[in-house]
């Protein structure tokens, strides 16, 4: 899902294109390989730390929040990193370009680290925000940059994005391991009471880090920017688009206060409303709409799959960072580690099982499955993955469990994430329309946006104290998963309609 062009994203102009780099591409890949590898660095580096720093007592430097309130902060912050990649698209691709985009974005997301290593609840909240609203504009403007690397046509176009990929994965694998020395070992702890710092500090230590993260990839991209050419330059008549920009910010902002608010007593009502709209629009495009209409319908039942799955998911971030934390053994034939490298598990587990996948869909060819099965067995294996901790939470009432209870939630949760996530961006593509490809796209973003503010709300009921309600809590959400799975099967045929021959 990372690696994806946003929906407003056109393929930039006048690019380098010439087969001067790495494997026959394009010499700008390499610099924009890098640059997203640090830029995903500084993100999950970040992300590993945050649940664990919102949750730890002040005593240990931490913001003291009980599992609710994080895990509506964690909600709320991961949503906005996803729903500002809209105006963040929108303005690159009519005002300011994609480069400038993903040059003051990574200057803002910077920022945003380096704040969160200010030792103060107003700095860690400015600093979230300064992520979010960089990361709305780094984030789907440096892909677009990739997409404008290779001409229409272009053999190479999946391989480089491909290669792109890996970048993102490297960097979600090595970020949790640097961020979680610095913030939990007890050896950078021991060095900073040495050096005169207070240990119970060393959060910000590893929040410094993914500034730094940012910062280096932003040196990449400086130091390599004449690669790239023209590519990315802002558009000539872009000085005209300022109101509908604005327009797209208010929207956006409209449309967000709508889902913070979800969050308020006696509005919770709300939360069922994003659900309700566009299975209402399924409905009815599905059974009154031309093909044109039944494949937007088709859109809407795989926003609706999508969005419950990152609602699962995405609670790695919380729950499962709070599970490894509180009542898992980290250690290793006798040797602890910080219970922040378990973030690193589904990077590792991408970058080895996607060649698989990969080669497999090549080798089935017209015989693979379509998209709603692969989209089917995604969910399957999500709720398996929940299903594999219910004995994990059963067993934590003698005490704390092996870590081989995660390693297996993460090999089987990526498994899941590898059926639906790389079929989603390229299913909605062939359904659009040529005229709404950017809307429906936009309509794929805002499924992630609230599947991750779902995994907040679903997050908060999480506990620690109690094992047979915490094996209640994954057995729960297991089946609300697997209830969606079977029903997504059930409706395969009718999808396949809906789709009008589109695989």
């Amino acid at each position: 899902m990372d690696g994806t062009r946003h929906p407003y994203a056109q393929p930039a102009r006048g690019a380098g294109r010439e087969a001067g780099g790495l494997g026959g591409h394009p010499s700008g890949l390499a610099t924009l390989f890098f640059t997203e590898l640090w830029e995903r660095f500084s993100y999950y580096g970040m992300r590993a730390l945050l649940a664990l720093f919102m949750v730890a007592p002040g005593a240990a430097g931490g913001l003291g929040l009980d599992t609710a309130e994080a895990a509506r902060i964690y909600g709320n912050y991961t949503m906005a990193v996803y729903m500002l990649a809209i105006p963040g698209g929108f303005i690159a691709d009519n005002l300011i370009g994609a480069r400038r985009a993903v040059v003051i974005g990574g200057l803002v997301i910077a920022c945003g680290h380096f704040t969160l290593a200010i030792h103060s609840l107003t700095a860690f909240y400015a600093g979230l925000v300064l992520i979010a609203v960089g990361t709305g504009l780094f984030k789907p403007n440096i892909s677009a940059l990739v997409g404008g690397l290779y001409g229409q046509g272009d053999e190479r176009r999946d391989a480089g994005f491909s290669i792109f990929y890996m970048g993102i994965n490297i960097g979600a694998f090595f970020a949790p391991l640097v961020t979680g020395f610095l913030a939990q070992s007890a050896a950078m702890k021991s060095w900073l009471a040495a050096s005169g710092f207070d240990p119970a500090l060393s959060w910000h230590w590893g929040f410094a880090a993914a500034g730094v993260g940012m910062t280096l990839g932003l040196a990449v991209l400086s130091r390599q920017h004449a690669r790239l050419g023209s590519l990315g330059n802002p558009p000539s008549a872009g000085g005209r688009m300022w109101g509908h920009a604005g327009l797209v910010v208010a929207a956006t902002g409209a449309l967000m206060a709508l889902v913070v608010l979800s969050d308020a007593p006696g509005f919770e009502g709300l939360r069922y409303v994003f659900l309700a709209l566009p299975v209402a629009a399924a409905l009815w495009l599905g059974f009154t709409g031309d093909l044109e209409g039944k494949r937007l319908a088709a859109v809407f039942v795989f926003f609706i799959a999508a969005m419950l799955f990152w609602a699962i998911f995405e609670q790695a971030g919380i729950t499962i960072a709070l599970f490894a934390d509180r009542l898992t053994e980290a250690e290793i034939l006798g040797v602890s580690f910080p219970t922040a490298w378990f973030q690193s598990l589904n990077a590792l587990f991408v970058i080895a099982l996607a060649p698989v996948f990969a080669w497999a869909w090549v080798r089935l060819g017209p015989r693979q499955p379509s998209a709603p099965v692969k989209f089917a067995l995604g969910l399957v294996f999500l709720a398996l993955s929940f299903l594999l901790m219910v004995p994990a939470a059963a067993l934590t009432a003698a005490g704390k469990v092996s870590p081989l209870w995660l390693v297996g939630l993460f090999f089987v949760q990526t498994v899941g994430e590898l059926f639906l996530s790389p079929v989603g961006l390229s299913t909605m593509t062939k359904l659009a329309p040529a005229r709404l490809v950017g809307l429906v796209l936009g309509v794929w973003f805002l499924g992630a946006a609230l599947g991750n503010k779902l995994a907040g709300v679903l997050g908060s009921a999480f506990t620690t104290t109690d094992a047979p309600g915490l094996a209640t809590y994954f057995l729960q959400q297991a089946a609300f998963v697997g209830v969606a799975a079977l029903l997504l099967f059930a409706l395969v045929p009718w999808i396949k309609r809906l789709m009008g021959g589109v695989r």
